[in-house]
């Protein structure tokens, strides 16, 4: 193996999902660090969708005013040091893993622990003026809950993850709005959570109407000033109505919930589409195949690399009640191969479901890929 890849094949071989949920392990890695995250203020985001978007929407806003800003997101799609941005650019990953790689192994972390120590690791070093940091699963018991952020953001709240987070709406949003600490801003993407936040210690409530809008909030809360909206227009992120190909028109995005699939079938182009998914087994697969059926009536279903994925016989045999032909591919790149074909040059593909399967198919992505825009 390339010695410049020792760690990112060093990251790929930890469990991404711990045993226990807990901070123990990342106040353990943390202060065998040094404690970087208390190096800079932050801006927390929390929530069941549009969690990346709002981030680097908000990172952007930053660094349009002036501030050298880092941020931290996940899934990735392209590739690992697409989680890590410092001042505009993605981080080192192998500086980054290799600064925290001995007392992770020493600690047992789990992979999304080392990850966000690594971003913070970097943050600290880079000196940056303000961290926009995306959690992972839901808040109070997440990896990245060790913050203190001066702004908690909190997109939405889906009913996901509820073995881990509560059966209803209003478990989940107490979960994820438990980051917030005493004094802090909340910026809502839905109105109905003031109460909770004001509850979990936030000084005051913000609220917004879009991903954008509650982005400007967050600047604009940690600042205590306005910013220009404009500074965000190019935004662009990986995955999200993502037009890889315009003709013949394919179209990926993550959509792994059946939240995320009802806001993205209000925002595709109006055709017909073959669809190729992969859904992750804790997921509404039933309901996000009702809500996909509506946009053809083809379907290709694969299993991404993710061990929670649905095994694709298993997605097609439930795919047959929505859909008139179904295929089955295992493989997500022959999967892509059999949607691209039975839509034709004259047709429409869209791969979604899980950004874990779009991670998958990087490799085979047209060398050209255009985001598209409402």
């Amino acid at each position: 193996m390339p010695s410049a890849d020792r760690n990112k094949v060093w990251l790929e071989t930890l469990s991404p999902w711990p045993e226990e949920f807990g901070l123990g392990r990342m106040l353990a890695l943390l202060e065998a660090l040094g404690n970087p995250q208390r190096a800079f203020p932050a801006i927390h985001v929390v929530g069941t969708n549009g969690k990346t978007t709002t981030t680097r929407l908000i990172e952007e806003l930053l660094a349009a005013e002036g501030l050298t800003v880092g941020s931290y997101t996940s899934p990735h799609v392209l590739g690992w040091a697409e989680r890590i941005r410092v001042g505009g650019s993605e981080a080192d990953i192998e500086r980054a893993l290799g600064r925290v790689r001995e007392p992770a192994e020493r600690i047992g972390a789990t992979q999304f622990e080392v990850l966000t120590a690594a971003a913070l690791g970097e943050f600290a070093v880079a000196q940056v003026d303000a961290a926009v940091v995306e959690a992972g699963l839901g808040g109070r018991l997440d990896a990245t809950n060790v913050l203190g952020a001066r702004v908690v953001v909190l997109t939405n709240v889906g009913l996901e993850h509820t073995e881990v987070l509560g059966e209803t709406r209003e478990a989940i949003a107490a979960e994820k709005l438990a980051v917030t600490t005493p004094g802090a801003i909340v910026v809502l993407g839905e109105p109905e959570w003031e109460e909770a936040a004001r509850a979990a210690g936030a000084e005051s409530v913000v609220v917004g109407s879009s991903n954008l809008g509650v982005a400007i909030a967050a600047a604009e809360s940690f600042l205590g000033r306005q910013v220009d909206p404009a500074a965000a227009a190019d935004v662009r992120v990986p995955g999200r109505v993502e037009h890889v190909s315009e003709e013949p028109l394919e179209i990926w995005d993550g959509a792994h919930n059946l939240a995320g699939v009802g806001w993205l079938l209000a925002r595709l182009p109006t055709r017909r589409y073959v669809v190729v998914a992969s859904i992750l087994a804790d997921k509404d697969a039933d309901g996000m195949l009702a809500a996909l059926s509506a946009l053809g009536d083809t379907f290709v279903a694969t299993a991404s690399e993710n061990p929670r994925a649905l095994p694709a016989d298993e997605l097609a045999a439930r795919a047959e009640t929505h859909f008139a032909e179904v295929e089955t591919a295992p493989e997500p790149a022959e999967a892509l191969r059999v949607g691209r074909e039975a839509a034709g040059d004259g047709g429409a593909l869209l791969v979604t479901g899980s950004l874990y399967l779009l991670a998958d198919l990087a490799p085979f992505r047209p060398a050209a890929a255009l985001p598209w825009r409402q």
